[in-house]
């Protein structure tokens, strides 16, 4: 059997896809002969919360943006030639530099049998992260950050592994020099969901009681700047008030954690402050289990106008439903859904999102339920966890 060791800054499920992604993977691994620990810069108080099948060694909280811990460069030491194999999760944070540095240091003391270490950027490399105007001083923070330790990591390791495509050719544009040994698509995926129940939507009009035998449209994400929520709300606005929509305009449902930051409270406000958005745009704050399930078989359509999406696992869990997704060509997935026929595709902005909306609102019948199914089958042709599972296996085993 082989060992593995995911290193990630949190496993908290409220961080979003990177975390998830290691939880969907570990069944078909281990079907695979691989098992797999985990170490992150979690309190240990809250990793029990969290009843993994899987051993996730939480060595305390990181300190600052960069999420310094001393503790986990000690534990990597003491514990990383245990495993055939690590990959390093994320970049930019502490993480990647603590096992980049205790590779070396082991290597300096002669050891010879070290684990093969991958780094897998989830969509960090992307350069929105460099252009887009709001984080010009993140940017050159970045930059320089790249010059004096990102790009060694990146050069050192065996591989760095991306989940598309589009991932892959995004990250080549970004900095330089960036020259890493190999870079393998291994592609990403889900479980299929649980079947559909009716306690699923009961559980989740508990939450969102309004919407109860009505149709309604899915915003599921982290309330964040780059999902495009703030876009999403205006052309959701604009369709809202003309009169031909006024009548069987679907509600709107945004589901995920953040309505507390300065960006949820701000999006809040502007729904609040409208007459007509009022009785339409429900906010349920972060959903899971049944009601989360519930909340995705039930809607009309998914909807995700994203400024930078590396994969979107919310998305692949909306199309595993047989739901239309709705989504910016921002999302790099977007590629599989156009040529598969499940969902729409749009420019990141208010007019594209408006036309988007439009043009599923105009669909006949028969064509939405055809963008269903295709979008089912578009989830079993690319995104089933246990084809990724495979990918990443014959990777690591070579």
């Amino acid at each position: 059997m082989l060992s593995r060791l995911s290193v990630i800054s949190s496993m908290d499920p409220r961080t979003g896809g990177p975390c998830q992604g290691i939880r969907n993977s570990f069944e078909s691994m281990k079907m695979l002969g691989v098992n797999l620990e985990v170490v992150c810069l979690d309190s240990d108080s809250d990793s029990t919360l969290w009843q993994d099948p899987f051993k996730i060694h939480a060595i305390g909280k990181g300190i600052s943006p960069w999420y310094y811990n001393k503790a986990l460069y000690l534990w990597l030491i003491n514990n990383l030639l245990r495993f055939d194999f690590v990959i390093t999760h994320g970049l930019w944070q502490y993480q990647s530099y603590a096992v980049s540095k205790a590779l070396r240091e082991l290597k300096k003391k002669g050891f010879t049998s070290l684990p093969r270490h991958y780094v897998m950027p989830h969509g960090m490399l992307d350069p929105w992260f460099q252009t887009e105007p709001s984080r010009w001083l993140k940017s050159i923070r970045n930059w320089t950050y790249w010059k004096l330790i990102e790009s060694t990591t990146i050069q050192n390791a065996d591989g760095v592994l991306f989940t598309s495509e589009e991932e892959m050719t995004l990250a080549r544009a970004t900095f330089s020099p960036y020259k890493p040994k190999k870079e393998i698509n291994v592609g990403y995926g889900i479980e299929a969901p649980p079947e559909f129940s009716m306690s699923m939507m009961e559980a989740f009009y508990m939450r969102s009681p309004q919407v109860e035998n009505k149709k309604y449209w899915l915003f599921l994400s982290r309330i964040h700047p780059k999902k495009g929520l703030d876009i999403l709300i205006k052309a959701y606005t604009i369709l809202a008030e003309k009169d031909e929509y006024k009548n069987h305009l679907p509600d709107m449902v945004i589901a995920g954690p953040g309505m507390e930051t300065s960006f949820g409270r701000k999006v809040k406000k502007k729904v609040h402050n409208n007459q007509t958005l009022i009785s339409k745009v429900h906010f349920v704050g972060m959903l899971t289990g049944a009601a989360k399930w519930g909340a995705i078989y039930g809607c009309d359509a998914f909807v995700l106008p994203s400024h930078q999406e590396n994969f979107s696992i919310a998305v692949v869990e909306a199309m595993a439903c047989s739901n239309a997704v709705l989504i910016s060509n921002q999302v790099n997935i977007w590629r599989e859904i156009q040529s598969g026929g499940g969902g729409i595709i749009a420019e990141d902005n208010i007019n594209g999102v408006v036309q988007q909306l439009q043009q599923f609102l105009q669909l006949d019948p028969i064509l939405r339920s055809k963008m269903r199914f295709n979008a089912r089958n578009t989830f079993e042709n690319h995104f089933i966890v246990a084809n990724a599972a495979k990918q990443l296996f014959n990777t690591i085993k070579a």
